[in-house]
């Protein structure tokens, strides 16, 4: 006669057990799959020295200042600023001057098309994440949440 195979032990419920967050069924499952399957054990000793490990273990919080990624100070808040500022000026004189180029040159009208819908598409990608991060920073509860 065949004897009927034994259901799977799932090792999901050690962690439960562990955490006293079973039923008391499925408790009693994972103890009689213990006392039958010793080589289960180990498994569960390793699980409680990782799970005794992580709760027991103390992390040092960095200081406030290292939270902060704002200008520390007025001359590196001008200097950001201004940093900024010529950045935006220089893609401009340079996308204005590409332009200017490639409508006064005498190439035909495909490179023309190819290179505008090019600029015209990163262009407004960037318009397009701009106008989002400026509308979600409104109503952005964690906008000034530091820790």
């Amino acid at each position: 006669m065949i004897e009927p195979r034994a259901a799977k032990f799932n090792e999901e419920l050690l962690s439960g057990y562990l955490d006293g967050e079973l039923t008391q069924a499925e408790e009693q499952r994972v103890r009689l799959h213990l006392e039958d399957h010793p080589e289960t054990r180990p498994i569960l000793e390793e699980m409680k020295r990782m799970r005794d490990a992580t709760l027991t273990t103390a992390f040092k919080l960095p200081d406030d200042g290292h939270w902060d990624e704002r200008p520390q100070g007025l001359p590196s808040l001008v200097a950001r600023g201004l940093g900024w500022l010529l950045t935006l000026v220089w893609v401009v004189a340079v996308a204005a001057f590409g332009l200017w180029q490639l409508a006064t040159s005498p190439s035909g009208l495909l490179p023309k098309l190819l290179a505008f819908g090019a600029l015209a598409g990163v262009g407004l990608l960037f318009v397009s994440v701009l106008l989002d991060r400026l509308r979600s920073a409104r109503t952005d509860r964690y906008g000034r949440v530091l820790k």
